[in-house]
C-alpha cells in the first residue's frame, strides 16, 4: 500500500508542472450527484403523490401517512454517520454506487406493499439504503474539488434534490392518472438501478484513480489541498469534535432547515388540493413551481459565493452569511403563504421561501467540505443525522397540527423552525477548519 501511496504522491507533484489543457472529467461527478439526488427524490415524492389514491384504496390515515414518512427519515438518519465513516474507509465509488442500488430496489418492492406494517418495514430498509448518498458524494467532492470550486459542486448535488420534485410530481402525478400509483414506483427504482450501474463503472475513489483524468488537472484539483492518502485510514476523532462548539452549530443549524423541507416534501401535494382546492391537473405544477425555485436558490448561491470567494471579494466566513440570512428570508416567504388567500399568491410566496431555503442548503453542505477535510463525509453525515433526527418528526408533526388546527397553524409552527435556525447560524465559522488530532499532520502533508 506503501508503494500505491509513492505512485500517487509522483503523480500528483508530476501534475504540478504539467503543460497541455486539462481535463474536466470531476464535472463528471458533479453531474452524477445531480442525477443521485435526483433520483432519491423522485423516489420520495412518489409517495406524496400516491398519498390521495394510497388513502383511498388502503384505507391509511393521514396520521399513518405522516407515521410512513417519518419511518423512513428516522432509519435514514440513523444510518447517516456510519454511512459517512463506510465512505471514509471503502471510498464513494462504492458506497455511494450500492446506496443507490439499494434504495431504487426497495422503491420497486413499494408497489408490493398491502398492508401498513409492510409498508413500515419496506419504509425503513428503503430510509437505510438512501442514507449514504450525502455523505458519500460530500466525501467525493472534499478529493476531487479545489475549495474554489466546491460550491458550484455542491449546488449540483442539491439542485438534483429539487429538481427531483419538479420533475418527480407532475411526472408521477401522470403516471399515477394512467397507470396507477404502483407503477410510478417501480418505473423510478428502475431508472435508479441503470444510474447506480452507471457511476460504479465510471467514477473512481481518487481523482488520481481515473484514466479519465489528465496531470493538469490534477494539479488543479490539488490546488491549496494536503494530498490525499488513500491507503491510510482512520477513525474520525469523535472525542475532538464532540468538544467543538462549531461541529455542534453545524448539527444544530441542519435540522431548521431540514424540518421546513421536509415538511413539504411530505405535504405539499395535500396541501395544495385541501387548503387552496387546487385540482390534480393544476396540482402537479403547481407544486412543481416552488420546488424549481429551491433549486434556483441553491445553485444561485454556490455560483455567486464561489465567484466572490474566487475573485478574493469575500472570504469564505460569507458562506454563513448565505445560510443565515437564507433562513430568515425563508420565514418571510412562509409567513406570507400562511396569510395569502388566493391560489397563486400562495405558490409566490412559497416559491420565494424555498428559493431562500435553497441558499440555506447550499451553504450547509458546502461548509462540510470546507471545514472537515478527509472527514467531510463523517462532519456531513453527522450534519444530515442532526438534521434529519428532527426532520424525521416533521411530517408526523404537521400531520397531527393539521388535524387539530388547520394548515394555516401548520405553516406558522414551520416558519418559526427557520427563526432558531438562523440564530444558530452565527456559531458556524466557515473559515475556520475543525481543529482535531490529525490538524497537524495534515498541514504538514499539504507542506511536504
Amino acid at each position: 500500500m506503501n508503494s500505491d501511496c509513492s505512485v500517487a504522491a509522483e503523480k500528483e507533484i508530476s501534475a504540478a508542472t504539467a503543460p497541455g489543457k486539462k481535463t474536466n472529467f470531476r464535472w463528471v461527478l458533479a453531474v452524477f450527484a445531480f442525477l443521485m439526488t435526483l433520483v432519491a427524490y423522485l423516489d420520495r415524492v412518489n409517495l406524496a403523490v400516491a398519498t390521495p389514491a394510497i388513502m383511498k384504496e388502503l384505507h391509511f390515515t393521514k396520521v399513518q401517512i405522516g407515521m410512513l414518512q417519518s419511518v423512513f427519515f428516522f432509519f435514514y438518519a440513523l444510518f447517516q454517520v456510519p454511512s459517512g465513516t463506510l465512505t471514509e474507509f471503502f471510498g464513494h465509488r462504492k458506497i455511494v454506487s450500492l446506496s443507490l442500488a439499494w434504495w431504487s430496489l426497495f422503491t420497486c418492492l413499494t408497489a408490493t406493499c398491502r398492508s401498513f406494517p409492510a409498508w413500515i418495514v419496506v419504509r425503513g430498509l428503503f430510509g437505510i439504503g438512501e442514507a449514504p448518498v450525502y455523505p458519500g458524494l460530500s466525501a467525493a467532492f472534499a478529493g476531487w474539488f479545489p475549495k474554489r470550486e466546491r460550491g458550484k459542486a455542491v449546488s449540483f448535488m442539491v439542485a438534483g434534490a429539487k429538481f427531483g420534485p419538479v420533475l418527480g410530481i407532475p411526472l408521477a402525478t401522470l403516471i399515477t392518472v394512467h397507470w396507477g400509483w404502483r407503477a410510478a414506483f417501480v418505473s423510478f427504482g428502475a431508472a435508479g438501478l441503470v444510474i447506480a450501474a452507471a457511476y460504479y463503472l465510471l467514477l473512481t475513489a481518487y481523482p488520481h484513480e481515473s484514466r479519465f483524468v489528465n496531470q493538469a488537472e490534477l494539479a488543479h484539483i490539488g490546488d491549496g489541498q494536503p494530498i490525499a492518502d488513500a491507503a491510510k485510514k482512520v477513525m474520525p476523532p469523535w472525542n475532538d469534535f464532540f468538544h467543538s462548539g462549531q461541529f455542534w452549530a453545524i448539527g444544530a443549524q441542519f435540522t431548521s432547515a431540514v424540518y421546513i423541507n421536509y415538511v413539504f416534501l411530505a405535504w405539499l401535494p395535500v396541501y395544495l388540493l385541501e387548503a387552496h382546492h387546487f385540482s390534480i391537473k393544476q396540482m402537479g405544477f403547481a407544486a412543481a413551481l416552488p420546488e424549481l425555485a429551491f433549486a434556483l436558490g441553491n445553485i444561485f448561491c454556490g455560483v455567486l459565493s464561489d465567484h466572490l470567494i474566487g475573485k478574493g471579494m469575500i472570504g469564505a466566513k460569507s458562506r454563513a452569511w448565505f445560510g443565515g440570512i437564507g433562513l430568515l428570508l425563508c420565514c418571510v416567504g412562509l409567513f406570507g403563504t400562511a396569510m395569502a388567500d388566493s391560489k397563486w399568491m400562495t405558490i409566490l410566496c412559497l416559491s420565494f421561501a424555498l428559493a431562500s431555503l435553497g441558499s440555506t442548503m447550499n451553504a450547509s453542505w458546502t461548509i462540510c467540505s470546507d471545514v472537515a477535510g478527509k472527514f467531510a463525509g463523517t462532519v456531513s453525515g453527522w450534519m444530515n443525522f442532526c438534521g434529519n433526527l428532527v426532520g424525521a418528526a416533521a411530517p408526523l408533526i404537521t400531520g397531527w397540527v393539521v388535524t387539530k388546527y388547520g394548515w394555516q397553524a401548520a405553516i406558522v409552527c414551520t416558519a418559526a423552525a427557520g427563526i432558531l435556525g438562523a440564530f444558530i447560524w452565527i456559531f458556524v465559522k466557515p473559515d475556520q477548519p475543525l481543529k482535531h488530532r490529525y490538524s497537524e499532520s495534515a498541514s504538514v502533508a499539504a507542506g511536504s
